[in-house]
């Protein structure tokens, strides 16, 4: 079974930086395509960042230029998300997924993390 593990979440204030970690346990772990969701209350999940196997990434319009996704194939299982910039409307739980590049969906979950921004 596949686990993702979160970590780097915590308050801010505005303008501020934080550094999401997510560990997965799979040594095929290269052949996954990573994503950084969040969800904040009463609104619906959003996709903030993902990332190929082969490095390209994606974003959502609303971090484009303040969020940067990346991983780390070699030495450690992980994906990271380096979020810049913060602001009160990133407030939001913020959640780890990855799939099988061959899929179109995320197969497995990490248990969130939270991200409070304050102004």
């Amino acid at each position: 079974q596949v686990q993702l593990v979160e970590s780097g979440g915590g308050s801010v204030q505005s303008g501020g930086s934080l550094r999401l970690s997510c560990a997965l346990s799979d040594n095929t772990f290269r052949t996954y395509c990573m994503g950084w969701f969040r969800q904040a209350p009463e609104k619906e999940r959003e996709r903030v960042a993902s990332i190929s196997f082969d490095l390209s990434t994606t974003y959502a319009d609303s971090v484009k230029g303040r969020f940067t996704i990346s991983r780390d194939n070699i030495t450690v299982n992980t994906v990271f998300l380096q979020m810049n910039s913060l602001a009160p409307e990133d407030t939001a739980m913020y959640y780890c997924a990855a799939r099988p590049c061959y899929r179109s969906e995320y197969s497995y979950w990490g248990q969130g993390t939270q991200v409070t921004v304050s102004s």
